[in-house]
């Protein structure tokens, strides 16, 4: 049975980790089964947007395998240890996959080490209220090495998120709430049932659209002002020429829903 559960309903892609007796940590073999998941996610027409959770009450993802994943990288030669940065991340999409579809974080307990990771490689993270976030990593000898000293301070902000590596100590979802890591903190019953709400909502917007503003956001990440305004109106230019940018604006005129395409 994989340890890695894809399944589709109603244009939602629903991937869960369903390790909970290792607090769905991955290792070696589920690494390589959530780079195909991902893969299967951005080449399913069907499905527009993803929810990505764990398993159980208890964990979202408590990050690499320390007795299965961890042991492994510090057995490589230098070679093989440099080649790190020109292969897919850890988590599948944290690293090395582009994927422009929409992917929300539904965080039911720890995220922690690599799967603080994977989380904030999401776009909208939903935490249940006994959530818990961790960069656990230097109390082990190391640090993130799969965007969690890049992305964290883009979210939170540099003076948090130094406090939260530094320290290697978790915050709970209230705080997460509180310096913008997470969007939402339901129940954990609520926690799916929310996704879906943010899932549908995005499901029924222009499927061309939600991606190209994505990608805006995130390719123009770094990128000087004026590049980054000049690559935002060649997106926006591509779009002009599909069929769903003519859709858009008929359905307001006629009073009606839109009929999207995705072309």
């Amino acid at each position: 049975m994989p340890d890695i559960i894809y399944e589709t309903r109603d244009n939602i892609a629903y991937i869960t980790i369903d390790r909970p007796q290792a607090m769905n940590a991955l290792g070696p073999a589920q690494q390589q089964e959530i780079i195909q998941v991902w893969q299967d996610f951005r080449d399913d027409p069907e499905a527009l947007v993803a929810i990505v959770t764990g398993q159980g009450d208890r964990a979202f993802c408590a990050g690499a395998d320390l007795k299965t994943y961890t042991p492994l990288l510090g057995e490589r030669s230098s070679y093989e240890v440099r080649q790190d940065a020109n292969r897919v991340g850890f988590g599948g999409i944290t690293r090395g996959l582009e994927i422009w579809k929409p992917i929300i974080a539904a965080v039911n307990g720890y995220a922690l080490a690599g799967g603080l990771e994977l989380a904030l490689a999401c776009d909208i993270r939903i935490a249940s209220d006994n959530a818990q976030f961790g960069c656990s990593e230097v109390r082990r000898g190391f640090h993130h090495c799969d965007g969690g000293t890049v992305r964290l301070p883009l979210i939170v902000g540099l003076g948090n998120a130094l406090k939260l590596q530094l320290t290697g100590e978790p915050i709970d979802a209230a705080e997460a709430l509180r310096i913008g890591l997470v969007s939402e903190v339901t129940t954990l019953p609520d926690l799916i049932p929310t996704a879906e709400r943010y899932a549908r909502t995005i499901a029924s917007n222009s499927p061309l659209g939600v991606r190209s503003a994505k990608e805006s956001m995130l390719r123009n990440l770094g990128h000087a002002l004026e590049d980054a305004l000049r690559f935002e109106n060649i997106l926006f230019s591509s779009l002009t020429q599909t069929e769903d940018y003519k859709e858009g604006p008929a359905a307001f005129a006629e009073k009606r829903p839109p009929v999207w395409k995705g072309r």
